[in-house]
């Protein structure tokens, strides 16, 4: 199956504690969050940490919209409980725009055997 696949990077607040909490939630996500994750058209989501980096990749077939999952994420009460929570963990990364949590990568490389 296509996919589209899109990798994100944010920093976390520079804080072991912090940090070790952050993982505690992730071990245990909501289940509406997660529910929201796969019904904005999301098919897999990981989030990868080294120090306070955070990276994450998302798959999404073809027709996804990071602008309409957007859309629905803001339309949902406990989505934004669960990003303004998330907030008091993250910090934005030193280029951000302004309000920008998660930062779009780009990709420079690619290698694939099939």
């Amino acid at each position: 199956m296509e996919k589209k696949r899109y990798c994100f990077a944010l920093d976390l607040i520079d804080d072991p504690k912090r940090i070790q909490d952050y993982e505690e939630y992730h071990k245990k996500v909501w289940p509406e969050i997660e529910s929201q994750i796969l019904k904005t058209g999301v098919t897999s989501l990981e989030i990868y940490r080294v120090a306070n980096r955070l990276f994450m990749i998302l798959d999404a077939p073809p027709h996804f919209s990071l602008e309409s999952k957007a859309k629905l994420d803001a339309e949902n009460p406990k989505v934004q409980e669960w990003e303004t929570l998330m907030w008091t963990y993250q910090q934005a990364l030193p280029f951000a725009k302004p309000n920008e949590k998660w930062v779009l990568m780009t990709k420079i490389y690619s290698l694939s055997n099939d």
